[in-house]
């Protein structure tokens, strides 16, 4: 920062030289020559210190500064503000060369409802959920330094959801919500129209949880080392999905089932047989089977059924063993 700089007058003049030339790069498409006066000045006030980077403490830093001007420039004249992006970012990338692009969330803690896209979300400026901005950005990271390449807020649905909300603060009346890994794509898929080559892009397990963004970074050919939860299952890739044959509806001309009401053939709770009478048995007729009965849900048990051992072991729904005794 300039409060921090050797205070010789001639290396502090020759640094506002070099600054002034960036940002006449950076602003040379704005058209008007007021538009990029007010963009140098503006600069120059974010390299200044001070804790406030809102425009009026800025204005009142700068020797030259002008608060309404200033103000103009930001908020209501109109210019492009992606060339302006692209050229920040030509040369940052030419700076530092970068080894990862890293996608990230960045939160600004607000506490007014009046700023665009503000709402109660997790902020992570805080590591809680807050009232606060939040932006997409994707960063140029090496292992000494790192710079915003390309941004843009995220708008949760209570704002798109009411348009005169939207109106109030500014946003044109075309921007709709979307999920934090459509704006990602969104983001790469700019960064690629400027000539601008990921190298491997990494993003942390809000990101990497998210099969549709994982997707589109393989059909757009990217290196990408994304975190995640633990909880996701892999398969291998040749797999195929599998799913179990559904028992079908009984047919109409299949042989009708047993009487519900022959309680005789059925047993009771737990397991037991209610014993058949002397006189329901016909001449001749085996009076005691020993089955095994197993219902469809629980494990064989042995019973003495008394009766008909293969109507009583169909009518408890299970398998029959019989060993005959004759009276």
């Amino acid at each position: 920062m300039v409060g921090s700089l050797p205070g010789e007058v001639g290396e502090v003049e020759r640094l506002r030289g070099e600054l002034a030339g960036f940002a006449a790069d950076v602003f040379a498409s704005l058209p008007r020559r007021d538009q990029r006066r007010w963009g140098a000045c503006y600069v120059r006030g974010l390299m200044l210190d001070g804790r406030r980077k809102s425009v009026q403490p800025m204005a009142e830093r700068l020797p030259d500064g002008n608060m309404q001007a200033l103000q103009q420039f930001v908020n209501q004249s109109p210019w492009d503000p992606l060339p302006v992006r692209r050229r920040i970012a030509e040369r940052l990338t030419e700076v530092i060369t970068p080894e990862v692009w890293v996608i990230d969330d960045v939160s600004f803690p607000k506490r007014g409802r009046a700023s665009v896209g503000v709402a109660r979300q997790y902020c992570g400026a805080v590591g809680t959920r807050a009232n606060c901005q939040v932006a997409v950005s994707v960063y140029a990271v090496t292992d000494a330094a790192s710079c915003p390449l390309h941004w843009e807020w995220y708008l949760p649905r209570e704002w798109t959801d009411k348009p005169d909300r939207c109106r109030r603060a500014g946003v044109p009346n075309d921007v709709v919500h979307q999920e934090k890994w459509r704006l990602a794509l969104g983001l790469l898929d700019t960064l690629t129209d400027w000539q601008l080559k990921a190298p491997v892009v990494v993003a942390d397990a809000g990101y990497g949880v998210s099969t549709p963004f994982r997707i589109g970074l393989e059909e757009r050919g990217l290196t990408y080392v994304l975190a995640l939860t633990g909880k996701e299952v892999a398969h291998p890739e040749d797999a195929e999905p599998h799913q179990p044959r559904l028992r079908r509806a009984r047919p109409t001309d299949a042989a009708p089932l047993p009487d519900p009401t022959a309680s005789r053939l059925r047993p009771r709770s737990r397991g037991r047989c209610r014993p058949v009478h002397r006189g329901d048995l016909a001449p001749g007729q085996q009076r005691r089977n020993d089955l095994t009965v197993r219902g469809p849900d629980r494990p064989a048990r042995g019973h003495a059924v008394h009766g008909c051992g293969a109507e009583a072991a169909a009518a408890a729904g299970g398998t029959a063993s019989c060993t005959p005794r004759h009276s």
